[in-house]
């Protein structure tokens, strides 16, 4: 078996790394919040002081943390990851962070002999507390082999998304796909409401149609259809990876007006305090917000 530094036990990392301890891997994590680093003990795991400490002796070190900027501090700050590990190891981010983060942590990773992979994560907390999650790998193809077996144990589809570096900007290009989708949306269904349709009557049509093979046969029934706003995707998330894929937009040069237009109606959400509600509620707003006497 392996043993394995887990930096980042959110509730993604958490769920991941308990599915590492029942495989029979050894798996010290490290986490600011205590309350993680208990749960994971609680689990089976190891914990850790520091970065470093997770890294100590490990084979495999796995990142999962919320931004770019912090991923860059967990593994070269003081007491980070580069402190601990070895060598031979290989280094897994599975957080969402811009490409050019992922490009240049790699950079420095390769200039300490660090091998990387990025392998982002998809789907939800759901898959990852199953095993279930989908991850998109980008990296060397020796890497992508030495790291699958541990990837198979949190996940039931890995994609080699073709070289370093490519599994972050799939993720990117896949989350502006979806949380674009999740604004057009929740104004079709608004734009639905007020010609008077049925909801259901207009939900099972569209359900049979392109229109609604993404979001209406997955997401939206599942959630603010029934009522049930509790986050599988936070709308905060959602926000955070609608603006890195803005940002690269710009230093392309491509223009996303249908994207500019959904990072205004996130924020508005989040100005709304429902930033920890799950990405559908979008649709429970603009409702409310269009009908406030319904």
């Amino acid at each position: 078996m392996t043993k394995i530094g887990f930096v980042g036990l959110g509730t993604m990392g958490l769920a991941m790394a308990k599915n590492l301890i029942k495989a029979g891997h050894t798996v010290v994590g490290f986490d600011p919040a205590g309350t993680a680093m208990d749960n994971h003990v609680r689990n089976g795991g190891t914990k850790a002081s520091s970065p470093a400490e997770a890294a100590t002796g490990a084979e495999v070190v796995i990142t999962m943390l919320p931004n770019g900027k912090i991923v860059r501090h967990a593994i070269f700050d003081f007491g980070g990851v580069i402190e601990g590990i070895s060598d031979n190891a290989v280094l897994i981010d599975m957080s969402t962070i811009h490409p050019s983060e992922t490009d240049e942590i790699r950079k420095d990773l390769d200039a300490k002999n660090i091998a990387m992979v990025d392998a982002p994560v998809g789907r939800t907390s759901v898959e990852a507390a199953l095993g279930t999650s989908l991850f998109m790998v980008g990296a060397e193809k020796d890497d992508l082999e030495a790291v699958r077996p541990i990837l198979e144990t949190m996940g039931d589809t890995i994609i080699d998304c073709g070289g370093p570096g490519t599994g972050s900007r799939m993720k990117i290009v896949n989350n502006l796909m979806t949380t674009s989708l999740n604004v057009l949306t929740a104004q079709i269904l608004t734009f639905s409401d007020a010609t008077g349709l049925d909801r259901n009557l207009a939900v099972s049509v569209m359900n049979g149609t392109a229109a609604g093979r993404g979001h209406m046969s997955t997401t939206y029934p599942a959630k603010v259809l029934k009522g049930d706003l509790t986050p599988a995707f936070m709308i905060d998330l959602a926000k955070k990876d609608l603006d890195i894929a803005l940002a690269l937009s710009k230093e392309l040069g491509v223009s996303l007006s249908l994207p500019t237009q959904a990072e205004a109606i996130y924020a508005e959400a989040q100005e709304a305090g429902r930033g920890g509600q799950d990405w559908t509620a979008i649709y429970d707003m603009l409702h409310k917000n269009q009908f406030p006497t319904a």
